[in-house]
This record gives structure tokens, sequence and C-alpha cells, in this order.
């Protein structure tokens, strides 16, 4: 399963987490903390799951979206498919699948769209391509198949149509890549060093 906490409040988001059945939350933000939403932060939330008998897993050193491997970077943006390959991202993927064995794992970050987040756009991928069954938990309660929610990608960028040149895959490959180039983290201090540079 996947989550994005939103601006739920803790009530809210449990009741989401137990219709789903939901028995561990591996957080995957970059940097586990939030002003508007301080029940979700990382030490504040893991107490709290806690006490509703729900686990919790930090690994936004592993899946994080705003990697500090600087090549994985490009022009101050990171780039996923590099993200993907690299050695603690592949550790963070294996934690998963372990973990996964023995408990029911929502994958959570912040963003209530599935599709705006990288938990998505990068991580569900990578567990797809490995044959994980993956569902996004919508802030309504709402839960989306993976394959629903590419078809819906595909959809945003007018990519359903069936094409003479290219495979449903190919147009999917383009959906993420543009959503991709939307949502990626980007290091505003490298770009300002880089317009230096220049």
């Amino acid at each position: 399963m996947t989550i994005g906490h939103s601006t739920h409040q803790l009530p809210e988001f449990f009741n989401l987490l137990r219709q789903s059945g939901v028995t561990a939350v591996a957080d995957v933000r970059s940097v586990p903390a939030s002003r508007h939403t301080p029940q979700f932060n990382k030490r504040a939330l893991e107490t709290s799951l806690r006490e509703e008998g729900v686990k919790y897993v930090f690994l936004g050193e592993e899946l994080g979206a705003r990697t500090k491997d600087s090549n994985c970077y490009v022009d101050g943006r990171v780039q996923y498919h590099r993200l993907a390959q690299t050695q603690k991202f592949l550790l963070g993927i294996e934690r998963l699948e372990r973990g996964a064995r023995t408990e029911r794992i929502a994958i959570m970050c912040s963003e209530g769209d599935p599709l705006s987040c990288h938990r998505t756009i990068l991580i569900a991928r990578v567990l797809s391509a490995r044959n994980a069954e993956i569902r996004h938990i919508h802030t309504d309660g709402l839960v989306e198949t993976h394959v629903s929610a590419m078809e819906r990608l595909m959809a945003k960028f007018g990519l359903t149509q069936e094409e003479l040149f290219r495979t449903s895959g190919e147009r999917l490959a383009d959906a993420l890549s543009r959503q991709e180039r939307e949502i990626a983290y980007i290091d505003e201090a490298s770009q300002v060093d880089r317009m230096v540079d220049v």
C-alpha cells in the first residue's frame, strides 16, 4: 500500500490505515517533519502509531526523494532512474520486500494524490517491476490499484490512445518521465551555484 498523510488529523489517518488492514508504516520522506502538520513529525508519529498497534520504520535515508548522492542530480534536479540504481535505494527496496512477507505495509509520504509523489512515480514503479502488487490509499479512503493509477497518469498526458509506433509500455514510460519532471526534487542551492559558475 501507499498513503500520503496530507493534512489529515491522526484519527482520520489511522482510520484509513485500519480500513486497508495496514500493520506497518514505512516513512519515505527525506525530511520527516512538517510545520503545517506537526502530528506527522517523525517522533510524534512513531509514538502515535505504536499506541495504535502499528509498526513504524523510517526509510527516508534509503528511499527519500531528496537524496544526498550528487550523482543522482542533473542541473540540480534529482533523476529517478539514477536514484533507483543506487545501492542505498536498492537496500531500501529489499527491506520493504522482506517486511511485506510478515506485515501489510503502507509506504507513507506527504502528498495526498499518489501521482504527485515519488512513492508512486519512483518507489511503486520499481516495486511493481519486481512483481509486487501495489495499491494506493487516497485521502477519501478510495483504494486504487497501481495499474489504475498508471492509466490515470497516461490520461493526464493524453497518452491512452493506441499509437502506431509506440507500445503501451513506451507511452507509460513517457508519462512517468513527464510526471517526474513536474515533481522531482530540485536542489535550489546547486542551481544557484551553477548560475554563478556560468
